[in-house]
């Protein structure tokens, strides 16, 4: 691979435009049956959340793992994530109007939970 397309991939931005554009994606199809604009405003709500999510998921991950001792430094970060994700997508969900708040958060929300798991079972066994 070239060096180019490397930081492309490492690259938060490129990171948050996929999140935004796959789970606004998703977040759209979820809200199909609704007359526009409910499904559009889902999908740019959805998006803007799933960018900023995967932004600083990976550092909250990174900080709870390292500061909680034992068996917790590995379940706890996890469901952490899953805990502040559910409240912030539903509730964000819910002010905005989306119809279709449990379908339209469902992908999302398993997305980064396993994310959330299986990095911080990385950092876990990567502890001295």
């Amino acid at each position: 691979m070239s060096v180019a397309f490397s930081r492309i991939a490492r690259s938060s931005a490129v990171h948050m435009g996929v999140a935004f554009l796959a789970m606004g994606g998703w977040a759209f199809f979820a809200n199909r049956g609704h007359p526009m604009p409910r499904p559009l405003l889902a999908a740019v709500v959805q998006g803007l959340l799933s960018a900023c999510i995967t932004l600083f998921l990976k550092r909250v991950l990174e900080w709870l793992s390292l500061r909680l001792p034992g068996l917790a430094g590995l379940f706890l970060p996890p469901a952490i994530a899953f805990l502040v994700s559910v409240v912030l997508l539903s509730t964000i969900h819910r002010l905005a109007g989306t119809p279709e708040i449990l379908t339209t958060i469902v992908v999302p929300l398993t997305v980064a939970t396993s994310y959330a798991a299986i990095y911080t079972y990385t950092l876990w066994r990567a502890r001295p």
